[in-house]
């Protein structure tokens, strides 16, 4: 977020201790087609991002959350996926850095030969901080490959945590970025959403006493540590939602507090008939793919 904010701010801003001022991209990507989506991404950050500290993408939004598709290949895949060294991961950077604004962005990555649904933190300074794949695979996910880690990022407001989408399904996973110290989630996704969600959403601020902001193509919502709906935006139409919160509402008392680890053995049971079943993903050589 650049210098020339202050004169914009609202004066309730004023009396928050810790002000951060998250902006999250609501946009239906196109299928397949990562120009038209690139486009709209870099049209809304630079009319946005001097007025944000953050600025979130929904789930795979460069490729379209093409993983799911009928007439999906490896090779038309691989055209819509991005490696972190990519020219356009550079433009992120540059982006960031000159409006001095962090951003998650939401694409494929191509690893070491496999796909990975993945979150990649860029701070202010355009910096990669931090990268996030996600854990929680279900069936139309079995494309990607698994992440296998839950980690914290420092930025300069704050430390934050990362899932994707499903990841939020399962308790354990906030819970895992909270006791690491995260403050706020920061959530790309694509898939269900609604009435639903909205209660999910507010119970893991809640339980956790932290900050969650689902980016979703259809609604972004921010949940606050209360458990109440902190800011939304729901529309059919291509917007940010640009919302203020106060970091200074974190805290660690109540259900952070009193916990008794020495009885939860069965969460880290990788054995319990509740874990998810192995599975190939399908993997790409280079190689063998049509050269430009």
């Amino acid at each position: 977020m650049t210098s020339e904010r202050s004169g914009i701010l609202d004066e309730g801003l004023n009396s928050m201790e810790r002000p951060v001022t998250v902006g999250m991209l609501k946009d239906v990507p196109a299928k397949w087609d990562s120009e038209r989506n690139w486009s709209v991404l870099c049209e809304q950050f630079d009319r946005h991002a001097a007025d944000v500290d953050v600025f979130v993408t929904p789930e795979c939004h460069y490729d379209g959350y093409a993983v799911t598709e009928e007439d999906w290949t490896v090779e038309r895949f691989s055209d819509v996926t991005l490696a972190v060294d990519d020219r356009r991961i550079e433009a992120l950077r540059d982006m960031a850095k000159s409006q001095e604004t962090a951003i998650v962005f939401g694409f494929t990555e191509k690893l070491d030969g496999g796909f990975y649904n993945c979150a990649l933190l860029i701070d202010a300074a355009g910096q990669i901080v931090g990268k996030y794949h996600k854990t929680h695979l279900l069936s139309h996910d079995h494309r990607f490959h698994r992440g296998n880690h839950l980690d914290t990022f420092d930025v300069d407001f704050g430390r934050v945590g990362m899932v994707i989408c499903a990841d939020r399904r399962w308790p354990e996973s906030i819970r895992t970025l909270r006791l690491g110290g995260a403050e706020i989630c920061l959530m790309p996704t694509y898939g269900m959403w609604g009435e639903e969600n909205e209660w999910w959403m507010r119970t893991r601020s809640y339980e956790n006493q932290m900050f969650i902001c689902f980016t979703h193509p259809k609604v972004s919502l921010i949940t606050n540590p209360s458990g109440k709906v902190e800011a939304k935006l729901e529309s059919n139409v291509t917007d940010v939602l640009i919302h203020t919160i106060d970091l200074s509402q974190v805290h660690s008392g109540n259900h952070l507090e009193n916990r008794r680890p020495d009885l939860y053995g069965p969460l880290t049971d990788t054995d319990h008939p509740s874990a998810q079943a192995p599975f190939d993903a399908p993997t790409v050589d280079d190689d063998t793919l049509p050269q430009e």
